[in-house]
């Protein structure tokens, strides 16, 4: 089916791709756009290369969870993209299990469902303000790296080819990765299911829960709005399976739905229609030398949940200040090979608790379903079991290991309830800085000052990464103590030192 309303860049849209650059990120994405406004705003050369010669008004992907708000937020963004969506703030599984998001520890306490395109043009729009240069139409065939930097052979949309040479490339560039093949990675997994199909839709009669999700064994089906008047439909049937490009007409979709849903809602005007399959894969490493992967390139996994832009995102954030670190010369050793250390477990969490999910609302036999509900709804009874659930999927119980003899809040997210009140606001101004932040009670040695954003506030000392996690916690009182263990975190992840 046609695509409408798609906007081709003009050649003053589209700069030149130039001879060299510092890192090239391949893949205009949202995780290959939030990793160029980061590098871009560190000061790092940054050229973003994307096949596609036009810009979208249709997604797959439309849902974004707390802690990727967060981030968001981290970056100025947040605001604006929470006015162009809608928000949900609880979902309901297996037809009678409701999962609420009010309880998150989070200024954002809910899930956010908007467009992938409006995520992209916010983050397009930041890279390009920190002097990132995106080019359309330039389609990676091949790379080389050496000890010094890749060589990134680019076939270009006019039918010329030329090659960028950097110094690092991010394959940020989707399941299909040209990246990923050409450095040799394998994507070892299976799919989970075959000829899902997608629509944005207007519905005559919308469903009482802001998202519609059921299923009966056979089929599927899952409703959310845009909040603009369009609705995004997903469903699946047990007994209908199609390949990715096989026609797809709206009556099948309807049809589908009144047997999970119960009606079809009024479903009409479809904008847009497409086949797809949910695979389980992961590259058994993110990083090959001077190449690294990032989102669908190095992960994918089933939709439920809805994880797949958010984890992508949270991968960027994770690489970005590591990356521009490890350019500028800033970086202790060992920094870059922590990006694969920290982002390939969640990665394979995510995978593990979506697939989970899908299984679940898989089962056909109508007693493995009754029984699912009752040890689903009777465990997310249990407080423990619900905060975590919620925080794998908002991202919010996401942490990083630490070491031996770090406190117990390292690895975890600054915004614990451990940074409250006051300090939680003036830490989310200060992160918007891309630098290292210290929350002290008392003035930072003269020799530290200028390598950190420095927060005075009561409590403990607290050393907050670029990406937001906490580096080092000490609520010792004595101040010998105290700066030894921020010179032993800086020490360790580098905190701008020359």
């Amino acid at each position: 089916m046609a695509i409408p309303n798609e906007k081709t860049a003009s050649r003053s849209e589209n700069p030149a791709i130039p001879e060299e650059s510092e890192v090239v990120v391949v893949g205009a994405g949202p995780t290959g756009l939030l990793l160029a406004g980061d590098l871009a705003a560190a000061g790092v050369r940054t050229t973003v290369l994307e096949r596609r010669t036009t810009e979208s008004n249709l997604t797959r992907a439309f849902g974004v969870h707390a802690r990727t708000l967060e981030q968001l937020d981290n970056r100025g963004l947040a605001d604006e993209l929470i006015a162009a969506g809608q928000i949900v703030r609880g979902l309901r599984l297996f037809d009678r299990i409701e999962v609420s998001f009010a309880d998150l520890p989070s200024r954002y306490p809910y899930l956010l469902i908007v467009p992938q395109y409006e995520v992209e043009r916010l983050l397009r729009r930041r890279a390009v303000e920190h002097g990132a240069t995106i080019v359309r139409g330039a389609e990676l065939t091949g790379l080389h790296q050496d000890p010094d930097g890749v060589d990134a052979e680019v076939a270009m949309a006019d039918g010329t080819t030329t090659t960028v040479r950097a110094r690092y490339l991010v394959g940020a560039d989707g399941v299909r990765s040209r990246v990923r093949e050409a450095v040799g990675l394998p994507f070892p997994g299976e799919a989970v299911l075959a000829s899902m199909m997608l629509a944005d839709v207007r519905l005559d009669t919308p469903p009482a829960d802001t998202i519609a999700v059921a299923a009966t064994g056979d089929a599927l089906a899952f409703i959310a709005p845009f909040g603009d008047g369009w609705y995004r439909v997903m469903a699946w049937d047990r007994h209908h399976q199609r390949p990715d490009d096989a026609p797809l007409d709206l009556a099948e979709i309807r049809e589908v739905t009144r047997r999970a849903l119960g009606t079809d809602h009024g479903m009409r005007d479809p904008r847009w229609m497409s086949r797809f399959h949910s695979d389980e894969r992961q590259v058994p490493a993110y990083r090959v030398g001077r190449v690294l992967l990032a989102g669908d390139a190095a992960h994918v996994h089933s939709p439920a949940g809805g994880q797949g832009l958010n984890t992508g995102l949270q991968d960027a954030a994770n690489l970005g200040w590591k990356l521009a670190a490890t350019v500028q010369g800033t970086a202790p050793a060992g920094l870059l090979d922590s990006y694969h250390a920290e982002r390939h477990p969640v990665g394979r969490l995510v995978l593990r608790s979506s697939g989970a999910l899908i299984r679940a609302a898989m089962l056909r036999p109508r007693p493995a379903r009754v029984a699912r509900n009752l040890a689903a709804g009777t465990a997310l009874r249990i407080p423990a079991i619900r905060h975590r659930a919620t925080g794998i999927i908002s991202g919010l119980g996401i942490a990083y290991p630490g070491s031996h003899g770090d406190h117990r809040l390292v690895g975890r997210r600054a915004e614990d309830p451990a940074v409250a009140g006051a300090a939680a606001d003036r830490l989310r101004a200060a992160l918007r800085g891309g630098r290292f932040v210290l929350l002290t009670p008392s003035v930072p040695p003269a020799d530290l000052a200028d390598r950190l954003t420095v927060v005075t506030t009561p409590g403990p000392m607290m050393l907050v990464r670029p990406d937001g996690y906490l580096a080092a916690v000490s609520d010792d009182p004595d101040p010998a103590h105290r700066q030894a263990v921020l010179r032993s975190a800086l020490k360790r992840w580098g905190g701008g030192a020359p």
